[in-house]
């Protein structure tokens, strides 16, 4: 028996023992047929109570909850700290209101609690992302006075994608500490990696398994928190949208390596965080005329050229270095090519 069943059934007990009593009450003053108003009014309340009790109670607190279910944890203790801080001032201001002539004593302390804890919610979630900053300053600051460290991360919120997850370089990353605040993991993208992880296909069951590794061994890294939300977003189904309508939401990055979220994100003014970015950009800088030992260990496309790699992975086209296969040799830079793909480096034998 499902709950709104219940409330209906009870909703139309009730609203029958009102309506009966109403139509006593109307037949007596009017003197009118007791028991005929009284039956009357009493399947009127029944109908009426089996009908709209659902709509009186259990689907408004459904829609409540769905509601606070899309907001995040910032926003709701932002607005709470702000209604808090409203009804404080209106308290204070509702006083001097109540000594002034009627009916203003009457009407304008209650307005003025309506107003000030519109405006409290209003002020501290639209500056919500100060409010904490400054907060974890103050933290910060009293760690500092009993001895702890003034290395305090900024409190910021990063959205995971699968994508990412399944990806594994983002636990590396953590465990540096390049990624200050809170990961945070929607439960409909580890539901995504679940699925992944279930699925018929050997290499998509492979690389669900390998995200849920790294996402247990984000959990444990010590060095930034990992957050596992159940906030969604109704009306959306794709994965990618959800992240970016929740980013939006709350106003924080999405971590990804995923090109077309990334493509998309930054059409509607989300901020992407992308490892294979931010992979490019620690790469090894070399300038035409440098040199540097490499070990040749393939043929190139081109007839002649061999290729090499550096330590981090940066592919070296060697010209007329197919004959020193196998071996080191010391190249010298000719040219430096960057592409979608990342840093491609042409160099030549050193005489």
């Amino acid at each position: 028996m499902s709950a709104e069943f219940t409330v209906r059934m009870v909703g139309m007990v009730v609203f029958f023992l009102l309506g009966g009593y109403w139509g006593f009450w109307f037949a007596s003053t009017n003197r009118l047929d007791l028991w005929s108003y009284a039956i009357g009014y009493a399947m009127v309340g029944a109908l009426f109570g089996l009908i709209m009790t659902p709509w009186l109670t259990t689907r408004p607190i459904r829609g409540l909850r769905a509601l606070l279910g899309r907001v995040s944890a910032e926003t709701l203790f932002s607005g709470l700290i702000g209604l808090v801080f409203g009804l404080v001032i209106a308290a204070l201001v509702s006083f001097p209101l109540s000594l002034l002539p009627s009916p203003f004593r009457d009407v304008l302390p209650f307005l003025a609690v309506l107003l000030f804890s519109y405006f409290g919610v209003a002020l501290f979630v639209m500056r919500q992302t100060d409010m904490l900053n400054v907060l974890g300053s103050l933290s910060a600051r009293n760690h500092d006075a009993t001895g702890g460290t003034n290395w305090s991360a900024p409190a910021r919120t990063i959205l995971l994608d699968t994508s990412v997850i399944i990806d594994g370089r983002v636990a590396d990353i953590a465990k540096t500490g390049f990624l200050p605040g809170t990961l945070l993991i929607p439960r409909f993208v580890l539901n995504e990696l679940q699925y992944i992880a279930d699925s018929a296909d050997a290499l998509r069951r492979q690389r669900g398994r390998r995200g849920m590794e790294v996402l247990a061994e984000l959990q444990k890294t010590s060095a930034v928190t990992v957050r596992i939300s159940d906030v969604d977003v109704d009306g959306v189904r794709e994965v990618d949208d959800k992240l970016v309508i929740l980013a939006r939401q709350m106003k924080c990055p999405i971590l990804t390596n995923d090109y077309n979220l990334n493509r998309v994100a930054e059409l509607q003014g989300v901020i992407i965080l992308n490892i294979n970015e931010l992979a490019n950009a620690v790469k090894s800088v070399v300038l035409p005329g440098e040199t540097f030992d490499i070990q040749i260990i393939q043929e190139g496309k081109e007839l002649s050229q061999g290729v090499g790699y550096m330590e981090d992975g940066t592919m070296v086209v060697i010209e007329n270095g197919s004959k020193f296969m196998g071996e080191h040799k010391n190249v010298i830079v000719t040219k430096v090519l960057q592409t979608a793909a990342g840093r491609m480096i042409f160099a030549r034998p050193e005489d």
